[in-house]
């Protein structure tokens, strides 16, 4: 019994490989087409998928601890394994997302498919950080009921929302997530909200008073409504207000 919650962590790492394995075969369908001043990408399937079972990653990896206070199985070994499964999962395949969608962008330009590898090296900044921020929430206790800095599965997953939206282009949103600009301020952006030490909340309760939990209370309600209007671009959306609502509160907090 001891072992079956570090047998669900480690198949929150099977899926983040595959995912990976998924990412990293783009197929036939990456290609830049050219129609007087259009361009037109097509995003391969197997990146979608990636994206996928990264979420499918995330559940195992919620149900990992569910599973292991229920059998009272919690260890230190367990413990440095979910990190270890969380840096593949939440760290390493959002990185090749990232990797994948700069070269799309490059595809765009001309003689774009010659592109040095350097300019696509910002994108492995995301697992660098992941691995950073999970090394110091092992041996940092105080972080049971608030975070310090962005947790790599939030972080994870706002990044494999992007072949989502793609797929789907909400809003013709796709110019601007396939901009190079704007996914190098991704990559600094995301890897830097990992590293820092901002307050940011847990979705735990101690009790289920308003008083105690309206920013929880207003995420979830934010979530709601922002996924019945904005289908995937919700998930940057509700991460954006995460981040807005966990300062605010520690600001009110904290007067």
């Amino acid at each position: 019994m001891k072992q079956i919650p570090n047998i669900f962590t480690l198949l929150n790492l099977v899926f983040g490989c595959v995912a990976i394995i998924c990412i990293l075969q783009p197929g036939e369908n990456l290609a830049s087409l050219y129609d007087g001043t259009s361009v037109i990408i097509n995003l391969p399937e197997k990146i979608w998928w990636g994206s996928v079972f990264i979420g499918i990653a995330a559940v195992i990896d919620f149900l990992d601890g569910f599973v292991a206070r229920l059998f009272k199985a919690e260890s230190e070994m367990g413990k440095q394994l979910d990190s270890l499964a969380d840096v593949v999962s939440f760290g390493v395949a959002p990185g090749m997302i990232l990797y994948q969608m700069l070269r799309m962008t490059f595809l765009r330009e001309v003689d774009g498919i010659e592109v040095s590898v350097a300019w696509l090296l910002p994108a492995l900044l995301v697992p660098a950080a992941a691995a950073y921020r999970l090394a110091r929430f092992n041996i940092d206790p105080s972080q049971s009921y608030g975070f310090k800095g962005c947790p790599a599965p939030a972080a994870g997953l706002v990044i494999a929302s992007f072949p989502l939206i793609l797929l789907y282009n909400p809003y013709g949103i796709n110019e601007i997530l396939l901009n190079k600009w704007v996914l190098y301020a991704v990559c600094i952006l995301v890897s830097w909200l990992m590293v820092s030490t901002l307050p940011l909340m847990a979705m735990k309760f101690r009790d289920y008073s308003w008083k105690n939990n309206a920013s929880k209370y207003l995420l979830v309600l934010i979530a709601a409504v922002a996924g019945v209007f904005l289908s995937w671009l919700a998930v940057p959306f509700v991460f954006i207000a995460y981040i807005v609502l966990s300062l605010a509160s520690f600001k009110t907090t904290n007067k």
